[in-house]
């Protein structure tokens, strides 16, 4: 079992920066991948970035490659997702997920932190 808890959420103008994280604990000697990914109302869950845990190999949407940097620091069992250059259109509930496998779907999900981007 793994258990995520994300943090850092909030609100913020657009052009500005904001830094999500998520503490794992658990097993965390069986995760392979950590993902971050975002559901805005009305509209499917879309992926965000993610980072295999061992290699730190990352790994970007489209939407957000050059504003959003996922990084992990294994001594302290984190994630990060660093977010700049915000835009209204970045505005969802951010999920910080893992998965043990290398590929498919991803088994342990966080309960989410809201990002607002608005003036």
């Amino acid at each position: 079992q793994v258990q995520l808890v994300e943090s850092g959420g909030g609100l913020v103008q657009p052009g500005g920066s904001l830094r999500l994280s998520c503490a794992a604990s658990g097993s965390i000697f069986s995760i392979h991948t950590m993902g971050w990914f975002r559901q805005a109302p009305g509209k499917e869950r879309e992926f965000v970035a993610s980072i295999w845990w061992s290699a730190g190999t990352t790994f970007y949407g489209d939407s957000v490659k050059g504003r959003f940097t996922i990084s992990r620091d294994i001594a302290k069992n984190t994630v990060a997702l660093q977010m700049n250059s915000l835009k209204p259109e970045d505005t969802a509930v951010y999920y910080c997920a893992a998965r043990m496998g290398g590929y498919g779907k991803y088994d342990y999900w966080g309960q989410g932190t809201q990002v607002t981007v608005s003036s």
